[in-house]
This record gives C-alpha cells, sequence and structure tokens, in this order.
C-alpha cells in the first residue's frame, strides 16, 4: 500500500484503534470474568467457539478461566488461528471454508451436535460466536446436500442480498441454526457471547442464528460483547484523546472534528461510496465514521475483490482530482471477499495511477475485479486476520499534510 502521505498513516491509526476495541480476545475475557465470579465452585467449563473471531474469543476465554477450562472446540476460517491458539489445551480445532461452506463445514457441524450431547451435566457451557460461522459450521436437515448448500451461497453472494435475508434462506435448510443448537441443550444453563457482524446486533440473526433462541425458549443468557458500533466510538474516544495532546503541543493546530453521528450503513456498495464522499466533500467536519455492511451484486464470472474493494473503488471515481480528500473502506476480520486484503484507502489521485497502469476503474468494477485496481494504484490494505469480526468500517478524511501531520506529531511525542 501507498504509505508516503501522512493522511493514510492517520487513517490507519485510527483503523488500529477500533480493531484493539472490538478485539475477540479482550472484549471475551472481559465479559467472562465479569460472570466468573459468580460461578460457584471449581466447575470445569466447556468452550465452542465459532467463527472468524473464534481463535480470539478462545484465548479470551482461556485468559479469564485458565485451567478451569476442560475441553475447547474451535471451529473458524483457514488461516485464522495463530499460533498461541493452536497451543490450547484441550483442544480440538475444526479449520472450514468460508465465504462458501465444503464437506469440513458438515465436519464442524457434526463435532458441535456431538460436543453438546457430550457436555457432562456439571460442567458450565460458553458459547463463542462470530460472524462467518454461517459457512463454517452446519448439519444439513434429512435429504439435503453439501451441492444444494454451496449454491445457496453462491446464488446469495452473487445477488447481493443483505445478511438478513441470506441467513433467513440459510436457516430453511440448516439442523442447527434458527435457535436448533440452543434447543439441543435441552433446558441446560449456557452462556452465549457474540461478536456482531450484523445490523441490529441480534443473536437470532449472528452467525445465522447459531445460538438464537430456541423456540420454546431456553435458559442461555446471550450477551453482545463486541459490534461495529464499538469500533466507531474507539475512533471518537482516539481523535479526542490525541486532540487533548494536540491542544497542548501545537495549540494554533486546529483540533480534528468529527462529523456528528456515528452512522451505521446497510445497502449497494457503489451507492454507499456516492453518498460519503459527497457527505465527506460538504461537510465541515474533517473526519466522518462509518459503519454497517455493504453488498454488491455480482456478474456472471466476478474477477478478484470484496465489498470493500468494490466500494473504494467506486468512491475513488467520486473523489478523482480532489487533493484533501480520502477513504478508507476495510472488513473489521481482516480479509474482503475471497481475497487476503482487509480493503483500501483511495484518494483523489487513485484513478490516475490505476489508468496508468493501463486499466480502466469503469470496467474493473462491471467485472468486480477491483483487487487488480486497487494493487495497482497501492492502496490495498493488508492487516492479516485481526482476531474479531464487526462487519465492515469505513473511514472518510478531508484534511491537508501538514494538519495531518501535526495531528501524528501530538500523537507520538513523549
Amino acid at each position: 500500500m501507498t504509505d508516503s502521505d501522512p493522511r493514510r498513516t492517520l487513517l490507519l491509526d485510527l483503523l488500529q484503534s477500533a480493531l484493539s476495541a472490538v478485539g475477540g480476545r479482550r472484549t471475551t475475557c472481559v465479559a467472562l470474568r465479569e460472570r466468573a465470579s459468580s460461578w460457584a465452585g471449581s466447575d470445569p467449563v466447556w468452550v465452542i467457539a465459532v467463527g472468524k473471531a473464534a481463535a480470539a474469543q478462545a484465548l479470551g476465554a482461556h485468559d479469564a478461566f485458565g485451567s478451569r477450562i476442560a475441553r475447547v472446540l474451535l471451529i473458524t476460517k483457514d488461516g485464522h488461528t495463530d499460533a498461541e491458539a493452536r497451543k490450547l489445551p484441550h483442544l480440538t480445532l475444526i479449520e472450514a471454508a468460508h465465504p462458501v461452506p465444503d464437506a469440513r463445514s458438515l465436519q464442524a457441524g457434526a463435532a458441535l451436535v456431538e460436543w453438546v450431547a457430550d457436555v457432562p451435566r456439571a460442567a458450565r457451557l460458553v458459547f463463542l460466536i462470530s460472524g462467518g460461522a454461517s459457512s463454517l459450521a452446519e448439519h444439513l436437515n434429512p435429504g439435503v446436500t453439501l451441492a444444494e448448500l454451496q449454491r445457496l451461497n453462491h446464488e446469495g453472494l452473487a445477488s447481493g442480498a443483505d445478511i438478513a435475508s441470506l441467513n433467513a434462506r440459510r436457516r430453511q435448510i440448516s439442523n442447527l441454526k434458527g435457535g436448533q443448537l440452543a434447543a439441543r441443550l435441552r433446558g441446560r444453563e449456557a452462556l452465549a457471547l457474540f461478536i456482531s457482524d450484523v445490523p441490529g446486533d441480534d443473536p437470532a440473526v449472528i452467525g445465522s442464528g447459531l445460538m438464537g433462541a430456541a423456540p420454546g425458549g431456553d435458559h442461555v443468557e446471550r450477551v453482545v460483547v463486541a459490534s461495529v458500533t464499538g469500533a466507531m466510538q474507539a475512533v471518537a474516544e482516539r481523535v479526542s484523546a490525541v486532540n487533548a495532546l494536540l491542544a497542548h503541543r501545537a495549540p494554533t493546530q486546529p483540533a480534528l472534528t468529527i462529523a456528528e453521528g456515528l452512522q451505521r450503513f446497510n445497502a449497494d456498495a457503489e451507492r454507499l461510496a456516492v453518498r460519503f464522499v459527497h457527505e465527506l466533500h460538504f461537510s465541515r467536519a474533517p473526519l466522518h465514521v462509518w459503519g454497517g455492511e455493504s453488498t454488491v451484486r455480482l456478474p456472471a464470472h466476478p474477477g478478484r475483490g470484496g465489498r470493500n474493494q468494490h466500494l473504494a473503488l467506486a468512491a475513488a471515481k467520486t473523489l478523482a482530482g480532489e487533493e484533501k480528500l480520502f477513504l478508507l473502506a476495510v472488513g473489521t476480520d481482516g480479509t474482503d471477499g475471497a481475497t487476503d486484503d482487509a480493503g483500501a484507502i483511495v484518494d483523489g489521485d487513485t484513478c490516475g495511477r490505476i489508468a496508468a497502469a493501463g486499466l480502466d476503474v469503469d470496467d474493473c468494477l462491471r467485472r468486480a475485479d477491483s483487487a487488480p485496481a486497487l494493487a495497482a494504484a497501492g492502496d490495498l490494505v493488508h492487516t492479516g486476520p485481526t482476531g474479531t469480526n464487526v462487519g465492515d468500517l469505513v473511514l472518510g478524511l478531508k484534511l491537508g499534510k501538514d494538519s495531518a501531520l501535526a495531528w501524528l506529531n501530538a500523537r507520538s511525542r513523549p
């Protein structure tokens, strides 16, 4: 990624603050420690973690309970289990495919069913659920095949359907989702902690309702420990803290103010791109913060990229020629679509750099092939797996280089 401009450094600093605030390890540990003191005795704890943030959440559970943990079932996406998580004691690890499930997803679903049946009555049962669980673990209704499940996911992704409607279709063929896993507990108590990547942060929707309420009720305590709202709030808190330093160390420099209202979104990526750039252009505030999930309708044979890269590339068209405007769009899990990049930072020269590389922005958008264009521009953002998954974060910046440098210097000076 092009990194010579201080405004890019500023945006990446704010992104890191957001990711740290909603990290699966920290938020899970805090939530469990708040409850562990009320769990009398030394009952063993069984942990089931499913989703892209499952490894980080499992580590958080270990931080909270230590040797009390008797078993850990960790189901996550390929490449999202770090070395520390792999060394957890009493661990069963299943890595599966995302966003389209594979045979390992069915193995993971079978393991979930077996574990819930085998948990001793004396054990405390903790579920840790994050986005991606829909694809990573499934137990299909009788007569439904893996090929049908994969087709459903392909069709949902290609149509640009929002996550709620796609999850509703997934639940129709599942023997786990929509509260059915909770029903298998047969009334026993459990705790479920969620990292939300869906609008409304509803446990009945996260992971297609993998640990949503059972029909007829259950005895599961459900707590959302992280969401994109927390990530956006962390950006605001980081800005406020550095502004205080700036006022002390460079009092003549104006503060980095944020547009009122941390806005959540759920709409078409190209329409959002135009909206975000217009809001940034006409606002007096130099920083805008948005969070949510965009959608992209894919062509028959899409190229390489993800919804954040698509949004960023579409925004680059509207940003063209603007000297002070920058826009960052990333998936907070560190991946975007079927790529290993989180997203991109684009500016007024992005389209020019793409054209100089012999590529056409409109053609890349039409073919859903944003990654090669953004790579040619040096605009891709790579974080690696982040240990969280609260959806997408978009930051818009309208600032000159000198002001960005003053802000960064205030941040870094002792």
